[in-house]
C-alpha cells in the first residue's frame, strides 16, 4: 500500500460531472488499496467570479478580506467531492486550509506556507478515509484565512505530499504531461516522461504554465515525486525527480523550449559611468515591487552607458514612471521602453557536458533572420530577448535545431 497525494485543477473539478469523474478516479486507486489525500482548487471560474464579485464593491479590495471571499471556492469543491466520494461507498472528511492547520505568515493573498500539521489528517487516513484538502489556502498565526496566490492549489499538494511524505505527489490537469514545448506552438512537440527538478524549475520560471514554480520549488527541496498526469485520459504522464535517479550520459542537451509573451524592457540611456549607478536606477525598481528579470550593460566611448532591464509587461508603465525621476537625478539622458518583446530559452541538465549548445542556438535563430537583442545564461538554460512577432518562429526552429521533434523521447 502506497500514500498518494493527488491535486486537481480548476478545468478538473469545473462541473458536478467532472467532481464525478474525479470520484470515479479516487475510487479506482483506493480500489487498489492505496491511501488517498486529495487536494482540489476551485471549480473552473469561480475564483474569477469572486475576484470580479470584489472589485464591484471596492475598487482596490482589502488584501484580508479578499481571502476570506476567494478561499469559499475551494470550500465548496472539497465539500461536493466528498459526497461524490461517499455516494461510492468511500469514507471520505474534508478540510479547509484552517481546519488542517497549514500555518503561514501573514502575507495575505500571497502567503508562503511555514508548517503543517498532519495529525488530523493522519488519523483518518489510518481509519481508512479518503482526506480531501482545499488548495490554496492557510491560516496565519492569529487564525486569519490566508491564500497563497495563483496556482496555490499546486503548492498545496507538494506540501501535503513533503510533510506526510507521501510516495508522489499527482498533479492531475488538462495536459497529459510536460512537452519539450507548447503542442500549441509546435505541433510535434511530445511529451517527456521525465525531466529534472532544475529544468522544470527554469521552465516554469521562464514560461511553462503547466506546473506552479513554487510547487516545483517545494518538491525539490523536499525530494518529493511529483508527476504530471491529465485528468481525461489515461497514461503515464511526466514524473519529476531528482537529477542523480538518471546518468548523465543519457540526459538529452536540450529538455524542453519554454517562451514568455508577458515581457517588456526599459533603458535608460546615457547613463553616467560611475560606481554605484546601476543600483541607484534599480533600487528604486525593487522599493516599488517590481521584478527585474534579464540585465545588459552596455558602455559607450563617452563614458556613458546604457542600462537596460526587462520586467513583467504589466509592470512597463510604473517601472517607466519610477525610472524618469531617477533619470533626473542621475543625470542620464532619457528613458524608453519596447514592451513588443518575448523571452525564448532552451533548457537543459545536459548542458552542463556539451560544449557548442549556445552557438548551435544562435545558429539557427540567425538562419531565419531573427534577431537577439538580450542574452542571459546559467548553467542549464540559455535565454534570448526578440521581436515578439517572431517568438513562434523561432521556438520552431529551436525545436528542430536540437531534434526534440525527431523521435519520441524514450523513457530515460
Amino acid at each position: 500500500m502506497s500514500l498518494f497525494v493527488h491535486k486537481y485543477g480548476g478545468t478538473s473539478v469545473g462541473t458536478v460531472e467532472r467532481i464525478q469523474a474525479v470520484a470515479d478516479k479516487v475510487s479506482a486507486f483506493r480500489q487498489q488499496g492505496h491511501d488517498l489525500v486529495v487536494v482540489v482548487s476551485a471549480m473552473s471560474g469561480e475564483t474569477n467570479r469572486l475576484i470580479a464579485l470584489a472589485h464591484d464593491i471596492q475598487e482596490c479590495p482589502d488584501p484580508r478580506e479578499m481571502d476570506v471571499l476567494v478561499s469559499t471556492g475551494e470550500q465548496v469543491t472539497i465539500a461536493l467531492l466528498c459526497m461524490a466520494l461517499k455516494k461510492r461507498g468511500w469514507d471520505a472528511r474534508s478540510y479547509t486550509g484552517s481546519q488542517v492547520r497549514i500555518l503561514t505568515d501573514n502575507s495575505h493573498t500571497k502567503a508562503r506556507i511555514q508548517d503543517i500539521d498532519v495529525a488530523n489528517m493522519r488519523g483518518d487516513l489510518d481509519a481508512g478515509r479518503v482526506v480531501v484538502v482545499a488548495g490554496f489556502q492557510g491560516v496565519d498565526e492569529q487564525g486569519n484565512i490566508t491564500t497563497l496566490g495563483r496556482g496555490g492549489s499546486d503548492t498545496t499538494g507538494v506540501a501535503l505530499a513533503a510533510a506526510l511524505k507521501a510516495d508522489e505527489c499527482q498533479i492531475y490537469t488538462d495536459v497529459d504531461g510536460v512537452y519539450t514545448t507548447d503542442p500549441r506552438v509546435v505541433s510535434s512537440a511530445r511529451r517527456l516522461d521525465r525531466i529534472t527538478f532544475e529544468e522544470m524549475l527554469e521552465m516554469a520560471s521562464l514560461g511553462s504554465k503547466v506546473l506552479q514554480i513554487r510547487a516545483v520549488e517545494f518538491a525539490g527541496k523536499y525530494s518529493v515525486p511529483l508527476r504530471v498526469l491529465s485528468s481525461f485520459e489515461e497514461g503515464p504522464g511526466t514524473l519529476i525527480t531528482l537529477d542523480e535517479e538518471y546518468p548523465t550520459m543519457e540526459q538529452p542537451v536540450v529538455s524542453g523550449i519554454a517562451f514568455n509573451r508577458d515581457e517588456a524592457k526599459v533603458t535608460v540611456m546615457g547613463v553616467p559611468d560611475t560606481p554605484g549607478v546601476a543600483s541607484r536606477i534599480l533600487a528604486p525598481i525593487g522599493e516599488a515591487n517590481i521584478e527585474v528579470d534579464v540585465i545588459v550593460q552596455n558602455v559607450a566611448e563617452d563614458k556613458t552607458t546604457d542600462l537596460t532591464f526587462t520586467v513583467h509587461r504589466t509592470d512597463i508603465d510604473r517601472a517607466t514612471a519610477v525610472l524618469k525621476q531617477v533619470t533626473t537625478e542621475i543625470g542620464a539622458r532619457e528613458v524608453v521602453s519596447d514592451d513588443k518583446i518575448a523571452k525564448v530559452s532552451i533548457v537543459g541538465v545536459g548542458m552542463r557536458s556539451h560544449a557548442g549548445v549556445a552557438s548551435r542556438m544562435f545558429n539557427a535563430l540567425a538562419n531565419d533572420n531573427i534577431n537577439i537583442q538580450m542574452i542571459t545564461t546559467s548553467e542549464i538554460k540559455i535565454s534570448v530577448v526578440i521581436e515578439e512577432r517572431y517568438l513562434e518562429l523561432a521556438v520552431r526552429s529551436l525545436h528542430s535545431a536540437f531534434e526534440l521533434d525527431a523521435d519520441p523521447i524514450e523513457s530515460r
